[in-house]
């Protein structure tokens, strides 16, 4: 699968990613880092056939307004760095699963969501 991780993210989600075989991009790998506009990051992951890993809620309204693009939404609170890496990786594969077949993912501390 390909990724393109926001800014709320900690880079090293897309080390955690590319550990299991995944093509990933942090906004920071961007012109713009981490000030690229929302409108932007959408537009690359729509080209570039991404999933947009976020926590930001503006994802949530474009793609609940435009079905696009694929969104992975993080919604665990305020978590450490390696509560977050612990958390990916026990549900990496449940995540993979899910896009095979949609296109909004939830992963909260307690479950993956899908949103048809």
């Amino acid at each position: 699968m390909r990724f393109l991780v926001d800014a709320q993210l900690p880079r090293r989600f897309v080390v955690w990613l590319a550990e299991a075989g995944h093509d990933a991009l942090h906004t920071l790998d961007l012109p713009l880092k981490n000030r690229t506009p929302d409108h932007a990051v959408v537009a690359r992951a729509m080209q570039d056939g991404r999933v947009v890993v976020s926590k930001d809620d503006d994802f949530v309204q474009t793609f609940l307004l435009m079905g696009k693009p694929p969104l992975l939404l993080i919604s665990t609170g305020n978590i450490t760095n390696a509560e977050l890496e612990k958390l990916v990786r026990a549900n990496l594969a449940g995540i993979e699963a899910a896009f095979a077949a949609n296109r909004f993912v939830e992963i909260t501390r307690d479950a993956l969501v899908i949103h048809e």
